[in-house]
């Protein structure tokens, strides 16, 4: 990364935090739930054992909810003894950061948990008072230029070199014992990976949930933009001019073109989205932001906790494995967790998810499980503390139960392959659209559609409840955008015995279009006897980004391709009785930009309407592969 750390004298006294007009509270569609602590507080008691067994082992779901009363009140206690000073910590550059200490007054030395957020130190009290109740000294940042600090706000521009500010200020401070650790999901989570890569002395592990190494992979999938997130997010954490409003008609906002205009239709200019926009290609604009090369020199203990249907599940899960199979410290490969769920972004640790209750097994405690692996990294002798006995904890939907596991993706599955294939008319659920284990063996028709950019395939239903930009990544019925005749459906038989896979899942297609660009996405749909379909994976891919996502190539129209569309971490059992269903289409709007199929790039303003085929014969296969159990 650019703009290393630079030495610079540092201030040691530390002013008291005399009040400042508090900013208004800004929010959007990328929300860091890091303040909502779970319903348990923690303590090294049978408690805990219970909510370990109960979450993990399947025990009977009356442990878990004797188990969640029992913390609560036996610890209660402790948390109100918890108090907080806040203090202003100096950066290198004079920069002032609003920085709450949370402490039990019987704690004069101890490890240091830290958390630097963008969404109001105030909103992390509960999750920190916990802490500081199970012995540690908790603090809270507010970022550079967020509500209480001084500075001016650019997403993640500074998080680096603050955090190792705030670090290398902790490690001089009396009360910390010289060992710190950092939490938090998100933004919060993000600036983990930024403050560690800069490797501040004193930081001994980390806990990075829900979060990136690469912040263009995580904005970008397959060369399509996550639109209505970046969007939103910048309408409620970037400055708003006085007099300013943000737009109330967002899909007229969101289907703008040019795209590099979007930012002044949000209602205001924003400079860095719209640079963030502009820049589609994996170029020297994301340098700064561009961990993934660099995490491997890292030695630190971490925990990574995601959800299936989190929208930062790959980056999560790469890291996982980055970390574990390729960290170039080997105890550090060692002391990885991964902590897999059936979770979006808001859901993490949640039974219900979309219009899917995953059962009471699927209830986390993300900050009891924080502390378990702080406890092991930070309280017991860094030499001593051992490997993690068990690196993978991933729950499988369907079966609605956890699995433990050596690696990512886990041991005995195998690919397999499940292909497409129709007499031409696999348009709509009512379609001849067929998937099974068999690949063609005649010449069958090819599938089409026609992909319109003024009316492009909705990622979920739009109902009155459920407008536009509240599209979920979660689970939600499917039935009524398979009713639209630019949605192709592949439906296997019911199945007679349960189908069972865990791992990277992708799809494996056969495609063309008549335009210079075009979008590809699969949903991966499990169906339920009574006809609900469940959306468990998806992907999308951008034509021209087929390649490579640093030099795109136009599509000639009507040749045919061969492209491979990744739909991401899962791991579920499609039950008997259920069927397995792949649903391709041109768009998944708004959660991604609508493409335009003109190849012209964010300064375009036209588009096309395609016409797109999907072809499954002999010579050209399209299918879907799924990590099965041998």
């Amino acid at each position: 990364m650019a703009n290393r750390r630079q030495s610079s004298p540092r201030k040691k006294h530390v002013p008291p935090l005399t009040p400042t007009p508090r900013r208004r509270l800004m929010t959007g569609s990328l929300v860091d739930s890091e303040g909502l602590a779970g319903p348990v507080a923690r303590g090294e008691s049978r408690v805990l054992i219970l909510i370990r067994e109960s979450a993990m082992n399947r025990s009977f779901p009356f442990w878990l909810c004797f188990a969640l009363i029992a913390c609560r009140c036996a610890f209660a206690g402790d948390v109100q003894s918890v108090s907080r000073e806040t203090v202003r910590v100096p950066l290198r550059d004079g920069v002032m950061l609003a920085t709450d200490i949370y402490r039990k007054p019987t704690v004069s030395r101890a490890p240091v948990l830290l958390m630097r957020t963008p969404y109001n130190k105030d909103h992390a009290k509960a999750a920190a008072e916990r802490f500081a109740a199970a012995g540690y000294i908790a603090v809270v940042q507010d970022c550079r230029g967020r509500f209480q600090s001084e500075g001016d706000f650019v997403p993640y521009n500074s998080e680096g070199q603050d955090g190792y500010d705030a670090i290398e200020w902790l490690g001089e401070q009396s009360w910390c014992n010289g060992r710190i650790g950092m939490w938090g999901a998100s933004y919060v989570g993000a600036t983990q990976w930024q403050a560690a890569v800069e490797k501040p002395p004193g930081l001994a592990a980390i806990a990075p949930t829900a979060t990136w190494s690469s912040f263009y992979r995580n904005l970008y999938l397959g060369g399509a933009v996550r639109i209505s997130l970046i969007t939103g997010w910048a309408s409620g954490n970037s400055e708003k001019p006085e007099g300013a409003s943000v737009t109330t008609d967002w899909r007229r906002t969101l289907l703008h073109l040019p795209l590099s205009e979007v930012d002044e239709q949000v209602g205001w200019p924003i400079p860095w989205l719209k640079g963030m926009l502009t820049h589609p290609r994996l170029d020297g604009y994301w340098k700064r932001v561009e961990l993934t090369d660099e995490i491997i020199d890292i030695k630190l203990p971490m925990q990574h906790i995601v959800g299936y249907y989190d929208f930062f599940s790959r980056e999560s899960v790469g890291n996982f494995e980055r970390m574990h199979t390729h960290a170039r410290d080997p105890q550090t490969r060692r002391r990885q967790q991964l902590i897999l769920g059936p979770w979006d972004h808001g859901s993490i640790g949640r039974a219900k998810v979309g219009d899917v209750d995953f059962g009471p097994d699927a209830v986390l405690d993300r900050t009891v499980e924080n502390l378990k692996w702080f406890d092991r990294f930070l309280k017991e002798d860094r030499e001593t503390a051992g490997d993690v006995d068990v690196p993978v904890k991933y729950f499988s939907m369907g079966d609605n139960a956890w699995h433990d596991a050596a690696t990512w993706p886990p041991n005995g599955f195998e690919t397999t392959a499940f292909y497409l294939h129709s007499d031409g008319h696999a348009q709509t659920a009512g379609g001849d659209g067929k998937l099974d284990r068999s690949s063609p063996n005649q010449n069958e028709v090819s599938d089409s559609f026609r992909a319109d950019p003024d009316d492009p395939a909705p990622a979920c239903p739009v109902t009155a409840s459920r407008p536009v930009m509240s599209a979920t990544w979660g689970p939600v019925d499917q039935r009524p955008i398979e009713q639209r005749d630019d949605v192709l459906v592949y439906t296997s038989r019911p199945f007679t015995e349960p189908l069972t896979f865990a791992g990277n899942a992708k799809a494996e297609l056969s495609v063309s279009a008549d335009t210079p660009d075009a979008d590809w996405v699969v949903k991966l749909v499990d169906v339920h006897p009574d006809g609900f379909a469940q959306n468990l994976a998806v992907g999308i891919l951008r034509g021209r980004f087929r390649e490579s996502e640093v030099r795109p190539t136009r599509l000639e129209p009507g040749q045919v391709y061969e492209i491979t569309v990744d739909l991401g971490p899962i791991a579920a059992q499609i039950g008997t009785g259920h069927r397995l269903q792949a649903d391709v289409c041109g768009a998944y709007f708004p959660l991604f930009d609508r493409n335009p199929n003109t190849a012209e790039g964010p300064f375009g303003k036209r588009s096309a309407v395609a016409t797109e085929h999907v072809y499954h014969d002999p010579a050209h296969l399209s299918r879907i592969l799924l990590p099965c159990r041998k």
